[in-house]
């Protein structure tokens, strides 16, 4: 459908009211002043509205004129944008990054980095989307993530994929000072284990089966979203289990929880950066090479 709205219309509006004359935005648009007054001559009979009164010696909008030029300047400047943003895609520039990170670390670990970039002056929409266990790289096999940060490789699925190990991360197993195993002998049997509810956190998985760890033969779960929650409610004393070291320091050092020796002791999960291997995209790689080389985060996998 043909409308007489245009953006070279409204950039002709905008000068006018900025230049305060049609002779001014004439001369900031490089255009003779006739021109001007054609293309608001042509707008307002389009519309059969009078968008500017005339009464006066400086060019004045009407309140239909004002509204219109109201609106329609969130329509320049997403004709802008739109422009701006068809540049970066040909310079190889996405125009929107998304970082998924595995919930056994923390969110502020990318923080560093996102901060970098947004130095570089360069307005790609950056996104960080939390995951957990094979959620991390459920994220990445269906593209709702671009990159992921603590993938392990348990649950990596088939694929061409690029990694690079970002360090080991030792757990602990963590119960609160006022719970009942606090006390008891270690190392901790499963049996003595199974009688309380361990805290889990939901893998977030869509379509990889989705994974757990550390929960024992016939023992009751509290599930939670993520890694901040379990902790927390192994903090209420309302569950038991295994925690990434890093994570726990500050409750550790307040006492608030205690790890404890087990018969059957947990591994440190190794954690990987990870990305589709034909994806090339300047932000993604910038990403790439930063976070591959922040001694930082190796720094959050051991606390």
């Amino acid at each position: 459908m043909h409308t007489a709205i245009t953006i070279d219309a409204l950039k002709v509006l905008d000068a006018i009211d900025r230049k305060g004359s049609f002779a001014g935005a004439a001369n900031e648009l490089f255009r003779v002043p006739s021109a001007i007054s054609y293309t608001v001559q042509k707008l307002e009979e389009d519309l059969n509205v009078a968008l500017f009164d005339r009464t006066g010696h400086r060019a004045r909008l009407t309140p239909a004129g004002r509204y219109l030029l109201e609106e329609g300047r969130t329509l320049l400047e997403a004709a802008e944008n739109l422009a701006h943003t068809t540049r970066q895609v040909a310079q190889g520039w996405e125009t929107r990054l998304r970082i998924g990170f595995n919930s056994l670390l923390p969110a502020e670990c990318l923080f560093p980095a996102i901060e970098e970039f947004y130095a570089l002056g360069v307005p790609v929409d950056v996104q960080i989307v939390e995951e957990v266990f094979a959620g991390t790289w459920d994220a990445l096999q269906s593209r709702r993530v671009d990159l992921i940060i603590g993938a392990d490789n348990v649950s990596k699925p088939a694929g061409n994929y690029t990694t690079k190990p970002l360090g080991n991360m030792p757990f602990g197993f963590a119960v609160a000072s006022g719970h009942p195993l606090a006390n008891a002998e270690a190392p901790l049997s499963e049996e003595e284990i199974s009688s309380y509810p361990a805290a889990v956190a939901a893998d977030t998985s869509r379509s990889l089966p989705p994974g757990h760890a550390g929960i024992f033969h016939r023992q009751r779960t509290l599930t939670v979203a993520n890694i901040d929650q379990k902790i927390a409610i192994q903090v209420a004393g309302l569950g038991v289990g295994w925690l990434p070291l890093a994570r726990i320091s500050t409750q550790l050092e307040e006492g608030e929880l205690i790890i404890k020796e087990v018969q059957a002791a947990r591994q440190p999960v190794t954690l990987y950066l990870a990305r589709h291997a034909e994806d090339q995209g300047k932000a993604l790689m910038w990403f790439w090479d930063r976070l591959s080389a922040d001694s930082a985060i190796a720094n959050w996998l051991t606390g």
